[in-house]
């Protein structure tokens, strides 16, 4: 994916104030529009400052942009890290009110869902109400599968006086109930925005994702695993244990003549939902290696009387 240096598209530095931002978008709009601009390539330059100017604008986009820039290298290929984007408290649901701007994949794909509203939460901010926030944070896999309760640390992004934006922590006790499944949403009450007129603050309300796992892998409900046996237990079939994340261990059969690839179902011990999902667990045969001499032998009696030929047909 292409990076984006929305400074340097800017001309401006990386600390610049809000008034920085909005003068430099100024004069590049008076020499790119493509109703006054003489330039060649005036369209082209003019959504790039537009797209740069969005984000830039935005205390919230930018704070979330900055995090990702601290990783770019000119020259690199730009890959996000994993779950870059959590643990920033946002306003509003996501989505950008700019419908009718043609604006880069890097942004759509990383930054068109931060800030701003429209998603598909409606953010309250009438008289009533304080202004519902929300936030994507990444949780443990053995949490959704027992339940907890777990300290969550949020990164607001502000504007300080000088207009530069600053990011402000907050940490909150959450309970996160047995069965959470990735995309879902938890509500908490009272902890989004605060009202203008003094009634009831907004809602925080907080998409659950799951942090990477050594060994399973989450689809919706459903857990992932592969599963390592031995070219005898492929052949022959037979009972194996493996641990399940959370505690607990779990005995599958593995059939005879299993091959790699081979995919095993166990029925209802994926997460804990309504319905509970279930474990698919990939076979992978796993061969030792002949590290004495009697394993030589074996192997080489195998290779005499079996005569077996993995490539015919």
């Amino acid at each position: 994916m292409e990076f984006k240096d929305y400074y340097s598209i800017l001309g401006v530095e990386s600390n610049a104030t809000a008034a920085e931002i909005k003068k430099a978008y100024r004069k590049l709009a008076r020499k790119y529009h493509p109703d006054v601009s003489k330039e060649k390539n005036a369209e082209a330059r003019m959504q790039e400052v537009n797209e740069a100017n969005t984000v830039l604008s935005d205390p919230e986009k930018r704070a979330a942009y900055d995090q990702l820039r601290a990783g770019y290298r000119p020259g690199q290929t730009f890959e996000p890290p994993p779950g870059w984007d959590s643990g920033y408290e946002f306003t509003g649901f996501g989505g950008h009110n700019a419908a009718d701007e043609e604006f880069s994949d890097f942004f759509e794909q990383l930054l068109g869902r931060i800030g701003g509203r429209g998603n598909r939460h409606r953010a309250r901010s009438n008289a009533q109400h304080g202004e519902d926030h929300h936030a994507k944070v990444l949780i443990d896999l053995e949490d959704a599968l027992t339940g907890a309760t777990r300290k969550l640390s949020l990164q607001t992004p502000t504007v300080d006086q000088a207009g530069r934006v600053t990011v402000a922590t907050r940490t909150l006790n959450v309970r996160i109930p047995k069965g959470v499944h990735p995309g879902q949403t938890l509500r908490l009450r009272g902890q989004g925005g605060q009202s203008m007129v003094g009634a009831a603050s907004g809602d925080l309300l907080l998409e659950i994702q799951f942090k990477p796992h050594p060994k399973f892998r989450v689809d919706e409900n459903d857990l992932h695993m592969t599963l390592p046996i031995a070219p005898w237990e492929a052949a022959l079939g037979g009972i194996v244990e493996i641990d399940l994340p959370g505690g607990g261990r779990l005995t599958v059969r593995v059939p005879e003549g299993a091959q790699s690839g081979r995919q095993l179902r166990v029925r209802g011990k994926g997460l804990p939902c309504d319905p509970p999902g279930d474990l698919l667990l990939e076979v992978s045969i796993v061969v030792p290696q002949p590290v004495s001499r009697r394993a030589r032998e074996l192997y080489e009696t195998m290779a005499r009387e079996l005569a077996f030929d993995p490539r015919a047909g």
